[in-house]
């Protein structure tokens, strides 16, 4: 019973948010609930970091490559096994995976438009390339996903943000404008902070910064 499973999925998470229950108990829930909803995101994301979380990394890298071959452009999917990769220190495999899905995305995205977000999954892997100090490729990539999406804001804050750690900061604050400018108004402040802070060439950037960098439209 579907609304069962769904009861008590959220029965067990209220548990382990009030500190009465753990991680391990809204596993199988999760799984029947996978089961029955192959294409969920939401239930296979969560099965997967519950997953991560106790241990099985293995079966979250499973559970997380088994939805992407449902929905090969799941930027949750794709963000929590790149996640998953680099805490193995296997970014060389993480780096393979965006970019097989960006050479994939445009036959993918002519048999189902819009089903890889390719401006998207470009902001990923230039945040894989900053955070192993890969900066030339990672504007590279920040550079391609301005051209395809001029009106995009968030390659031009990764550029800026990028530029600023490199001590750019004349070029960096004319992007960060820029990004100010064609940002919606829920995250101009935001920006305005991000480019106001004092950070060296090898601090990374906030977790604020990345998840603006990342977010996309509902």
């Amino acid at each position: 019973n579907l609304t069962a499973l769904q009861g008590l999925l959220q029965v067990k998470l209220e548990l382990i948010q009030s500190g009465k229950s753990n991680i391990e108990e809204v596993i199988a829930p999760l799984e029947k609930l996978s089961e029955l909803n192959p294409s969920s995101t939401d239930y296979n994301v969560l099965l997967a970091q519950a997953k991560a979380y106790t241990g099985d990394r293995e079966g979250a890298a499973q559970i997380y490559r088994s939805l992407l071959g449902i929905k090969p452009g799941d930027l949750k999917a794709l963000q929590g096994l790149v996640s998953l990769l680099l805490e193995q220190e296997r970014p060389e495999a993480a780096i393979g995976l965006l970019q097989d899905t960006l050479k994939a995305a445009p036959v993918k995205n002519q048999v189902e438009p819009g089903s890889i977000d390719i401006v998207s999954v470009q902001l990923i892997l230039g945040q894989v390339y900053a955070q192993q100090k890969r900066y030339d490729e990672a504007i590279a990539v920040y550079d391609e996903a301005i051209k395809l999406s001029s009106e995009d804001f968030r390659p031009i804050l990764a550029k800026a943000m990028i530029l600023k750690k490199q001590g750019n900061t004349e070029t960096s604050q004319e992007l960060f404008n820029q990004a100010i400018e064609i940002a919606p108004a829920e995250f101009k402040d935001q920006i305005k902070e991000e480019a106001s802070v004092n950070y060296d060439s090898e601090a990374q950037a906030s977790p604020e910064a990345n998840s603006i960098e990342t977010k996309t439209e509902e």
